[in-house]
């Protein structure tokens, strides 16, 4: 941990609110001056998302958000913060100066990007972010979407806004996103935390979010993993995200796997159930990318 991390984690609350709001303040007056992604790491949630930006930023060449002090991932803005505007985003990013700095030190030119685990299923993302990055490249981890969702569900009751018991939750999910779209639809600065939290099931049907972006965005800005990779051999996965975004492979100082939550064993009923569910989704998913996952199908 940074020296500056140490001194954050020691603050008062009131110390960490008035120094987050000055460093936002300068971000957004020096705004123009700033970077927007190289890359975006859009989902999908629990899929690694976070060990795959916490790895990156391990390399010289891979900017964390501004300000470093913060470790923050993301500033959740294409689905969460889209009404706080662009001058808002751009101040969590490095300058072009800073970058010029390093470019001459490095011998490369660094990169600037953000991981948001929400940002591949939420639908109006892909459209904002072609707006705004055109040639940003694109990573996604997906995993096994039994093990997803009850990896979700837990997260959520860890985090307190889940009451229900698993299979409970899977019989509520329709009713709780019931016209959830179709509000995103008719207001763009709408959040749906219904379909953010409790998006189970749904989440895991791959192929319609892949599609979305898929018709804005070229194949070569697109990098499709299974997080099973990653978690099989977190060095490896790395490397090959390094290529995709054309810098050099590194050695990983540290693979810890981010927000790991153990688990009860999930009832076999309702695995064997989730599973017959998401059979002919993954086989539409492995004929669309051509490539087999190993998840059932």
């Amino acid at each position: 941990m940074s020296i500056a991390a140490r001194m954050k984690d020691r603050s008062p609350r009131w110390a960490k609110d008035l120094a987050n709001t000055m460093t936002r303040q300068y971000g957004m007056r020096t705004a123009s001056r700033r970077h927007l992604p190289d890359f975006l790491v859009i989902g999908t949630k629990r899929g690694g998302t976070t060990s795959v930006w916490n790895y990156l930023i391990q390399h010289p060449l891979v900017m964390p958000m501004y300000p470093p002090s913060r470790g923050l991932k993301s500033p959740y803005y294409f689905d969460i913060n889209f009404a706080k505007g662009d001058t808002w985003y751009r101040s969590h990013f490095a300058t072009e100066a800073r970058l010029d700095r390093m470019e001459r030190e490095l011998g490369a030119r660094p990169l600037t990007g953000e991981a948001c685990p929400y940002y591949m299923y939420c639908p109006p993302v892909a459209e904002r972010v072609l707006d705004r990055m055109p040639d940003v490249k694109l990573i996604i981890t997906l995993r096994d979407p039994v093990k997803r969702a009850y990896s979700h569900y837990w997260e959520r009751v860890g985090a307190g806004v889940e009451p229900l018991a698993f299979e409970q939750a899977l019989a509520a999910e329709p009713g709780r996103l019931a016209g959830e779209v179709e509000r995103m639809a008719a207001d763009p600065l709408y959040y749906s935390k219904a379909h953010d939290y409790y998006s189970y099931q749904d989440r895991g049907v791959y192929l319609p979010q892949l599609e979305r972006w898929t018709k804005l965005f070229p194949a070569a800005n697109l990098l499709i993993l299974p997080a099973e990779d990653l978690y099989r051999d977190e060095q490896r996965t790395v490397n090959r995200i390094a290529a995709f975004l054309g810098i050099s492979e590194f050695a990983l100082r540290t693979k810890e796997r981010h927000n790991h939550l153990p688990a009860p064993r999930m009832a076999d009923e309702t695995k064997a159930q989730l599973t017959e569910f998401f059979r002919p989704h993954n086989r539409a998913l492995f004929d669309f990318l051509g490539k087999d996952f190993g998840w059932p199908s």
